[in-house]
């Protein structure tokens, strides 16, 4: 059986900087992710795609954070279990029992679930012959965008994802972008960038349209979209990228007596604990009045549930906060020299 002060479900950007934020203050963690690299979202769905609201950072990767979030977690000894998932979370005196998918037991009196949106999956286009090209020249996320490099490329969507891919591909692509609205749900900005790329020439935008099927044998060729009237036009394309978001799933945390808001999980804003003693609730899984489903505002939530771990982590100890410029405690566990 492990045991560990605090054991943290989900290794995106939310739960590294918690783990950081834990270990700063003398409290052990271990992570549980059932992905099988570290990064979470930030890896798997949009490793190439830039982002653009990290403080002090005016452009990054997803790959690129998570790669700082480890050098950062460096001075620590953190335990990673990846493949692996939590499926049952149960009261042990004042501890948590948990154990696994892969049959590993925890003991703990903190539980931090950093679990982004939980299980997830993309909403895909709904023509049956779609599926024929999926994760070849039809695709719901991005791996590595050099791929795409002097090819047509066909977005679908009016969100966060099809705008910014758009923009960026626009670079090196050929770009259609298309939405079944008028209307954009992403960032004003972003939308303004959009219209300006389409009057110098470099995305063709068709709104009101949507999928009506796709055309090929061997490899996708061209499509076929359609409007509100029924009008059809082909649009010849190497590749199509569908962005509709995700469908979530919340998997064995539905199960955990978690005081649930649809597909998220209530907290305070005082310590990010939900409806159960030593269970909190961090990034875009958790809601409150006020909630911005922003990677800063998981490394805020994290930062607040860890220095709350402590309290039942160490009941004999009284938690003193401590500059990370001045105190020299963190400065050795740093492994920086005092002045």
């Amino acid at each position: 059986m492990n045991k560990t002060d605090a054991l943290i479900i989900g290794a995106g950007p939310t739960g590294l900087f918690t783990a950081h934020q834990l270990k700063l203050i003398g409290l052990n963690c271990e992570v549980v992710d059932n992905l099988d690299k570290i990064g979470g979202q930030c890896i798997e769905l949009y490793p190439d795609k830039p982002i653009y609201d990290i403080p002090a950072i005016p452009e990054c990767t997803g790959e690129e954070l998570t790669n700082n979030l480890l050098n950062q977690l460096k001075p620590f000894d953190i335990k990673f279990h990846l493949n692996d998932r939590v499926d049952e979370v149960k009261k042990d005196n004042d501890k948590w029992l948990i154990k696994t998918s892969n049959g590993k037991t925890f003991l703990t009196p903190n539980v931090i679930i950093a679990g982004g949106v939980g299980s997830f999956e993309p909403r895909k286009f709904s023509p049956k012959e779609c599926e024929r090209f999926e994760n070849k020249s039809l695709l719901y996320s991005i791996k590595d965008k050099k791929i795409f490099k002097g090819k047509t490329v066909t977005i679908f969507g009016g969100g966060d994802s099809a705008l910014d891919w758009s923009i960026e591909l626009s670079k090196d692509s050929k770009i259609n972008l298309i939405h079944r609205r008028d209307e954009f749900r992403g960032a004003q900005a972003t939308v303004n960038k959009i219209h300006e790329l389409v009057k110098e020439g470099k995305i063709n935008l068709y709104t009101k349209y949507q999928m009506s099927s796709v055309n090929g044998s061997d490899k996708l060729e061209s499509i076929v979209i359609k409007n509100d009237e029924g009008e059809a036009k082909i649009l010849d394309t190497d590749y199509v990228l569908g962005f509709f978001g995700l469908i979530m799933q919340l998997g064995p945390i539905a199960n955990w007596g978690l005081n649930l808001d649809k597909k998220t999980i209530q907290v305070d804003t005082e310590k990010f604990e939900t409806n159960q003693k030593g269970i909190y609730a961090v990034g875009d899984i958790c809601t409150y009045p006020g909630k911005l489903k922003l990677i800063l505002s998981g490394f805020h939530e994290g930062a607040l549930a860890a220095r709350a771990c402590f309290k039942l982590a160490r009941p004999n100890e009284k938690y003193r906060f401590e500059f990370t410029t001045s105190s020299k405690t963190i400065k050795n566990r740093l492994g920086v020299k005092s002045d």
